[in-house]
């Protein structure tokens, strides 16, 4: 098959070496790449993980024309605000007749019925494995393996930087020297701000429970605090109870709607959700049969984000 990719960073070039490795079984091929910063590039034959690019199709619309693709991969960085412009790139790519795949969680929580409902009709998929928990399978865990199953609620920690940011403020650094631990690690949003006032956990929470549980909310509608006013000092005293504090996700049914919340928890050390440190992440879902269950990965990277993206187009490719 045939895939376009709308965005190339390091997540796109990870899915590209990927693609190289498992070629001799899974022949897909980039033909197409856009970006903003670097321009476009074309060949039906197969592009190299560096390609070399030409100038910039004036617009999306145009660069997907040309691209005489299958599948489009949208790749551009979160707006928390509105989901813009990928909602647009998606749009625009099932009108031409692609499926589609994702790792760009806003469209998700801001438009995820929408895009369904538009790809059903055009008897298209839209898929997002990779915008929650890296490529960590829980969209596909849900849709492919809990038939029956209503997913009643979920608790989630799914923002690494918020957990390096703490876990350097509990060693005595400053809010600001946590951050800068956390870019160099290279997992921090461009505006740290973004994962500081849990706007991430709240667009990764929204984006969960518009999927497994119909919420048809956006992050603006989840009840959100962030881990902005905590100081050293403040986690100290709360150490010294024998407890610990990590940035968690909510969603609950109620009263015939579902509730999202994002909070910086005081937690047991040995609850679960303390467990997770540097950029692994869990997530539990209550459910009505199954009771609790859940997933986690350990310390994952942009291997695991590239293998997400994989994993969506290998299911596409065997459902046609």
């Amino acid at each position: 098959m045939r895939v376009a990719i709308i965005g190339y960073g390091n997540v796109g070039r990870a899915f590209a070496r990927l693609l190289e490795q498992k070629r001799s079984a899974y022949p897909f091929r980039i033909v197409a790449v856009h970006t903003a910063r670097h321009g476009s590039a074309y060949d039906l034959k197969g592009l190299p993980v560096e390609p070399a690019f030409g100038p910039a199709a004036p617009t999306v619309d145009e660069f997907l024309a040309n691209a005489r693709a299958e599948i489009a991969l949208e790749l551009t960085p979160l707006n928390p605000e509105s989901g813009e412009p990928a909602i647009t790139h998606i749009r625009t790519a099932l009108q031409r007749g692609m499926h589609v795949i994702t790792a760009n969680k806003g469209p998700v929580a801001f438009a995820s019925a929408a895009l369904h409902e538009e790809a059903r009709r055009a008897g298209l998929e839209f898929r997002y494995e990779a915008t929650t928990m890296d490529g960590t399978p829980v969209y596909n865990l849900v849709r492919n393996n809990l038939p029956g199953v209503k997913i009643e609620g979920f608790a989630g920690v799914f923002n690494s930087t918020t957990k390096v940011i703490l876990a350097a403020m509990s060693r005595g650094l400053t809010l600001d020297e946590g951050i800068a631990e956390a870019r160099t690690l290279g997992i921090a949003e461009a505006d740290p701000v973004f994962d500081i006032d849990g706007w991430d956990s709240a667009c990764k929470a929204a984006a969960l429970a518009n999927v497994i549980m119909d919420a048809r909310v956006t992050p603006q509608q989840v009840d959100r605090r962030g881990i902005g006013k905590l100081t050293p000092e403040k986690l100290a005293e709360i150490q010294a109870t024998g407890k610990t504090v990590a940035l968690v996700a909510r969603a609950k049914r109620a009263a015939g709607a579902v509730k999202l919340r994002v909070r910086a928890e005081v937690l047991d050390k040995d609850d679960i959700l303390a467990s997770m440190r540097g950029t692994s992440n869990l997530l539990v879902l209550e459910t009505d049969l199954m009771g609790k269950l859940g997933v986690f990965t350990l310390k994952p990277g942009l291997d695991q984000t590239a293998y997400g993206l994989f994993s969506d187009l290998v299911d596409i490719a065997r459902s046609l």
